[in-house]
Parts: C-alpha cells; sequence; structure tokens
C-alpha cells in the first residue's frame, strides 16, 4: 500500500506531578481526569498505555489535535504511536521507529482490542511518502517513495481536504467487511493493481491520472461494504465532481471523516467557492513521523 503524512498533528505533554499534590495522575483531554491509582483512568488507551510502560511515578499528561477524533485522518493510531513513544522517552529509553510501530500494532490489536488495521500506525512512526508492505508472521517492509520535491509540491497544490462532518468508530465500520474479504477478493485485487499504479504514477509524475486513479479506487473500495459510504457521502463527493474535482475518495475505514479530492489548479478556486457549505483544509505533506520536540 501506499501511505502519505500530512502536517496534521496530535499533541502529547508529559509531566511530573510531585507527592505532594493530593492525585497521582491528571489526564487532560476533552475531559480531565484526577486520580490516584491507574486503574481509575478511564481513557482506556491512557490507562492500559501506563501499565504497558510500567509507569510507577505520578505524572500530567495533556492532549490535543489538530483535526477531530473519528474523522478517518488515522488521529486514534497517531495518538497511540505518539503516547507510546512519549512514555518509552519519560524512561529514557530510546525507541526505533519499526520498534514503535510494531509496539503499536499489538497494543492497538492485541491489548486494546480494537479491529483496525496496521497502516496508521506505521505512518505515523515512520512519516514521509513510503511504500508499504506487509509480509508473513506480522511483519512489513517500509520503503520510502522516490519523487522529485517539485512533483509533490504540485500534487500538494492538487489536493482539498472536505470534512464530511460524519463522525465514525473505524472498527465498527472495518469490522462490516473484516470478516468477508474472500467473497471480495475481486475487489481487493483490483484495489492492490491500483496502489501499484499510483505508485508508478508518482515516480512517472503523472499529476491528473493520479486523480483519475483516485475515482477508480473509491469505486472498488465502496464495494467492500455497504457501511463504508452512505447518501450523504455520496451526495458529497459527486457534488465535489460536478465542481472540478477529476477524483477523490474518502480517507479511513470509510462512513464519514474526509474526502480528499483532486482538482487541477485552475479549478481549484471555484471547487472550494463551492464548497463554502463545508469545512475545507489544503494538502501539504510531512516527511516526519512521531517525535519528541522537548525534553
Amino acid at each position: 500500500m501506499i501511505s502519505a503524512t500530512i502536517d496534521k498533528h496530535v499533541y502529547i505533554t508529559c509531566k511530573s506531578l510531585p507527592n505532594f499534590f493530593n492525585l497521582k495522575y491528571r489526564i487532560i483531554y476533552s475531559k480531565i481526569e484526577n486520580v490516584n491509582n491507574i486503574s481509575e483512568i478511564k481513557h482506556s488507551a491512557v490507562r492500559n498505555a501506563l501499565k504497558y510502560s510500567n509507569i510507577k511515578d505520578g505524572l500530567e499528561l495533556h492532549y490535543h489535535g489538530d483535526l477531530p477524533a473519528r474523522s478517518g485522518m488515522g488521529s486514534s493510531s497517531s495518538f497511540l504511536v505518539g503516547l507510546l513513544n512519549l512514555l518509552s522517552r519519560y524512561k529514557n529509553k530510546e525507541i526505533s521507529k519499526q520498534k514503535l510501530a510494531k509496539d503499536s500494532i499489538n497494543f492497538e490489536q492485541k491489548i486494546l482490542r480494537e479491529n483496525v488495521g496496521s497502516q496508521d500506525q506505521i505512518a505515523a512512526s515512520y512519516g514521509g511518502f513510503n511504500s508499504i508492505k506487509f509480509l508473513q508472521n506480522n511483519t512489513f517492509k517500509v520503503k520510502s517513495i522516490k519523487s522529485e520535491k517539485n512533483f509533490l509540491n504540485k500534487l500538494t497544490n492538487n489536493l482539498v481536504l472536505v470534512y464530511t462532518g460524519i463522525n465514525r468508530t473505524a472498527q465498527h465500520i472495518a469490522k462490516s467487511y473484516s470478516g468477508n474479504l474472500i467473497s471480495k477478493k475481486k475487489n481487493i485485487i483490483t484495489i492492490l493493481e491500483y496502489v501499484k499504479e499510483a505508485k508508478k504514477i508518482i515516480e512517472d509524475q503523472r499529476l491528473k491520472d493520479f486523480g483519475l486513479l483516485l475515482h477508480e479506487t473509491w469505486c472498488e473500495k465502496k464495494e467492500l461494504s455497504t457501511k463504508i459510504s452512505n447518501t450523504e457521502i455520496d451526495y458529497l463527493y459527486n457534488y465535489g465532481l460536478k465542481n472540478g474535482a477529476l477524483g477523490g475518495k474518502l480517507l479511513g475505514a470509510g462512513g464519514g471523516g474526509f474526502l480528499l479530492f483532486f482538482v487541477e489548479t485552475d479549478k481549484k478556486k471555484f471547487f472550494i467557492k463551492k464548497m463554502k457549505n463545508f469545512t475545507t483544509l489544503p494538502v501539504k505533506f510531512s516527511n516526519k513521523g512521531s517525535e519528541i520536540i522537548l525534553r
């Protein structure tokens, strides 16, 4: 598969809480939790990550992000990758990108028991524009896709994110088709062929073909489950095509979140104007994966 990271982030800060406070753990997200025992923490990922990392010290964790949760942009996996990276560094342990990705995949799938894939954790750990090949025994290989920086800049200028306004839980959507993949073998083979074609398009710097391939990929993906799209998403997607987009696709598992559209630059201003009733965002690729900014 092909994976790219963009300049939208999750931020997690961590600091020690001295024992003169009348609490041991303060967790701040959309809620504020003040507790004395890890088992009292309601945030499942934080509670289990503190246990997993064998954290004994009192501490405060503060989380916020650039994008809404459950929007198909990998924010949940990015949060988990960042949290495990942070807690590892908190214990003065360095962790490689590969180990961080593997630990995050194992944690989300085995400990949290989320019905999710493995690509988001790898993308958040490595960052950049990559080809990801999944191998046997739950291993993977990440290879950077080589392309001229000028081409990637042109590509980002042709991409627009449009928020559907629909939040959903990825595992519920993924579950709707993960147990029925054998019957969708033809669609999956076609999607895998599109991945190979996309890699070649990027290497050959064929901008317009990239946009057209997005559309073909979206049409195939919708066939995997009736829950991947709905009437609202179909309306917005078709509305985008009618107003200048060459192609696009819904990001993530499906069911809501963000639509990514490919719009040629001479039509982009008109497209955004027509999308005035929806939240639109520009796209800029980022080569950075999870990183510790301050210590």
